[in-house]
């Protein structure tokens, strides 16, 4: 940063023609240009490192400056200024150090302030001091906003990868049922005919049907694979004495037809029908099956489809209104299924009957017990354990989020807060869920408190009821 010295008419003329102080008493630009030093700043200089102490306030001439913020791994940009601009340290900030690098993209001249001249600024400068308040203010509003963007996407980025798996399993089970059936079909054509070639009488396909209708019900047997494995083979067994293809064992086996039932199946029809018969019972079964798969892997898709557009209130008035917390709970855990089956956790929900809605933004709530139940599944061990509660209370209503992990070091818990403070490696956390989780809650009038310790973290949510 290099110090200029130019003449004090002319740089009375460039705040004179600077867009936030321009109308600053000539009292006021006078203390400016006695208390501050006009720099030069070389293209790509810093003027502040992440968690490093800002110097003072820049009032901007000329060039650009851009902070820079790790998120997800990547250095992003979130906010710049120009000529005409006021950043760095501002008077009444609360912020010590910026959450990222500011950097100067272009050359850029500046009248530097110290923060050391701001009580003085305070007492001398009172206009000044309300502008560059708005000033704070401002930013204050452009970094709520960007964080809360960033925190959405990164949310949006786990619900699709989540989502994208979970819908695979029962996308691949349809795919597989319906190109089988389409073979199964074609056999059971086969044995239609067949069985209509036998030229049974009313009594003997009334036996027939009788067998045929064990097919809608459930399998008698639905023990351990050996003990399934071993009904087949008893099933194949009993074809082979028959002189029966023992091909049809595995679709019979996976009835309610029992072997009595096949022993009277045989006394009431003739031998040489009897391959036929079997056959076409088998190809139904087989066919009504493949079927029963299809409707379940769908059923699911829809469910997961359902649960999605719910937990994103897609479609869903912008404007507060009367919020299911028991439902956003519900659809928050299976949205977030997939990732839980992949570590063998265990998720319940224990909620009381008939939970007085909340007023609010079921979006937002969501996205509230989105990020409480995503970073309890991101602290407990494989296979551990996950309780998920919604209580009544004097004051409203009380969400839980138990887990059973290592829990929150103590010098770590009181910072969980903190925007960009992120325990988690490089490109696995933004350190902004729990600051975005506390911004959304006080927008419902609700707080959110912790308890840690080994094998016991809680996160206790109060919201008033509507």
């Amino acid at each position: 940063m290099q110090e200029l010295e130019l003449p004090r008419s002319e740089l009375l003329a460039l705040l004179r023609g600077h867009a936030q102080v321009s109308r600053l008493p000539d009292a006021e630009l006078d203390w400016l240009l006695a208390h501050g030093r006009y720099v030069r700043i070389p293209a790509g200089e810093a003027l502040s490192y992440r968690h490093a102490q800002l110097p003072g306030m820049y009032i901007m001439t000329k060039g650009q400056v851009a902070i820079l913020v790790e998120r997800g791994g990547v250095k992003r940009r979130v906010m710049e200024w120009n000529a005409g601009d006021v950043t760095g340290h501002l008077p009444f900030s609360r912020m010590v150090s910026p959450p990222g690098d500011t950097i100067t993209i272009v050359e850029t001249d500046a009248l530097f302030v110290s923060r050391e001249e701001f009580p003085a600024l305070i007492r001398e400068c009172p206009e000044l001091t309300s502008v560059v308040v708005h000033v704070m203010l401002d930013r204050a509003r452009h970094f709520v906003s960007s964080d809360l963007h960033d925190e959405k996407l990164v949310s949006l980025g786990k619900l699709a990868a989540g989502l994208a798996h979970e819908l695979n399993n029962p996308a691949a089970a349809a795919v597989r049922a319906a190109e089988q059936l389409l073979h199964s079909l074609i056999a059971a054509d086969d044995a239609a005919r067949a069985l209509g070639a036998a030229g049974l009488s009313g009594p003997e396909m009334a036996a027939v049907l009788q067998v045929r209708e064990a097919c809608l019900l459930k399998p008698e047997q639905t023990g351990t694979p050996i003990e399934r494995a071993d009904r087949e083979d008893a099933i194949s067994d009993w074809l082979e004495r028959h002189g029966i293809d023992p091909e049809a064992a595995a679709p019979l086996a996976e009835t309610a037809v029992a072997l009595p039932a096949l022993d009277l199946l045989a006394a009431a029809v003739p031998a040489r029908a009897l391959d036929g018969v079997l056959g076409w019972i088998a190809a139904g079964c087989t066919t009504r099956s493949l079927a029963m798969d299809i409707e379940r892997a769908a059923s699911r898709m829809h469910e997961l489809v359902k649960a999605v557009k719910s937990f994103t209130y897609m479609d869903r008035s912008t404007v507060p209104e009367p919020v299911d917390v028991v439902a956003g709970l519900r659809d928050t855990i299976t949205v977030l299924s997939a990732k839980a089956k992949q570590k063998a956790v265990s998720v319940r929900l224990q909620a009381a009957p008939d939970l007085e809605p909340v007023r609010g933004f079921g979006g937002e709530l969501n996205q509230v017990w989105s990020n409480l139940i995503d970073n309890a599944l991101d602290a407990v061990a494989p296979g551990g354990e996950i309780v998920v509660s919604a209580q009544r209370d004097p004051a409203g209503v009380v969400v839980r989020v138990v887990d059973n992990g290592p829990g929150i070091p103590p010098d770590v818990l009181p910072r969980i807060f903190e925007p960009f403070y992120t325990t988690k490696p490089v490109g696995q956390g933004t350190g902004l869920g729990l600051d975005i989780v506390q911004r959304l809650l006080r927008k419902h009038a609700a707080d959110i408190t912790v308890e840690s310790r080994p094998g016991h973290t809680e996160f206790r949510v109060n919201i008033p009821v509507a």
